[in-house]
């Protein structure tokens, strides 16, 4: 498909969506974090990047803190370099999120590997190797929909179960192959609804490890919550192992311990800028301008910068900013 092709599908695309955008922006949709444009001067490993006036780019995220504060970096850098920046970030859900890069009104957006691959192109069975699973997900989606993985980060925000330092103690457990030595008594789960039905969920999981549901977990174990309420109620000790995102901020906060997942059950869920081809094309020196913030986004470093926005209570454009300012990416 040529350029001049691409480049027609969101002008095409736009008869059909005015009505659809105009609901959505009136109902805090599309835009909703979008607030002041924090931007300073190109420093340390970016500051030869070419500069990207003149390009007009649009940044969308999902609407929870990891995502927002790494699409605030991602509008922070650009504005740096000189792009006229339009902030899309805080867009609920992945389904909307993706759809929006897909019809062209966002151009640049972080997402994850384990996403991709299961999520929007539909594969049942994840990839258990970090590279490969990036690798696939990255061929697949430019050949199928002209969008760009750059290389990922080392961060790999996938689920896990956490426990109390209280219960890690009284159970002896640190990886989720020793659940099958736990009494069936303590092997009680803090979960949210969805993750019982889904295909790389609880009972996937707990198959894997040698206690399927029912026989080995009795359903009277279960315990299920919001998403953020799991957090606390672990820490209460209303269950011994809690549901979690393995980069939340609450983990530390909360001095929880994430166990081991030692059969690498659960898929991988590196984050990596996907950009529309057409841009890319045009300006490839966002790879140069991305590539050294990606590499310094670890899980350590996201469990800090999440815990900011959800413990502290910061917003995450001043997060992102910050860290970009602190890591000597800007001034």
């Amino acid at each position: 498909m040529s350029v001049a092709l691409r480049r027609r599908r969101p002008v095409i695309a736009l008869t059909g969506l005015v009505s659809a955008m105009a609901l959505l922006l009136s109902s805090c949709f599309l835009g909703t974090a979008a607030g002041p444009i924090r931007q300073g001067e190109l420093a340390g490993p970016v500051e030869n990047t070419k500069s990207l006036d003149g390009l007009a780019i649009s940044v969308g995220s999902k609407n929870f803190s990891e995502n927002i504060i790494l699409g605030k970096m991602a509008v922070t850098l650009l504005a740096s370099a000189g792009a006229d920046v339009t902030d899309l970030t805080n867009i609920p859900g992945s389904a909307a999120a993706r759809q929006a890069q897909l019809e062209g009104q966002i151009d640049a957006m972080w997402e994850y590997t384990g996403t991709g691959w299961i999520t929007y192109l539909g594969h049942a069975k994840p990839i258990p190797d970090e590279q490969k699973q990036y690798v696939a997900v990255r061929d697949e989606d430019l050949a199928t929909n002209q969008l760009v993985w750059l290389p990922p980060a080392p961060m790999n925000n996938t689920y896990g179960f956490a426990v109390t330092q209280q219960v890690k103690k009284r159970l002896g457990i640190t990886k989720l192959s020793q659940l099958k030595d736990v009494p069936v008594k303590d092997r009680t789960f803090c979960v949210e609804s969805e993750f019982t039905n889904r295909p790389d969920g609880l009972p996937g999981m707990l198959k894997t490890y040698g206690i399927p549901l029912d026989k080995g977990v009795p359903e009277s174990n279960l315990k299920t919550y919001q998403t953020g309420a799991v957090y606390s109620a672990t820490a209460k000790g209303e269950c011994n192992f809690g549901e979690v995102f393995t980069t939340d901020g609450r983990i530390v906060a909360l001095d929880l311990t994430v166990l081991e997942d030692d059969k690498e059950y659960f898929p991988k869920y590196n984050v990596s800028l996907v950009v529309n081809e057409d841009v890319l094309e045009d300006h490839p020196q966002i790879r140069d301008l991305f590539a050294p913030v990606t590499k310094k986004l670890t899980d350590k470093v996201l469990l800090e910068l999440n815990a900011q926005v959800d413990v502290e209570g910061k917003e995450p454009v001043d997060v992102a900013y910050d860290w970009l300012k602190d890591e000597g990416f800007i001034k």
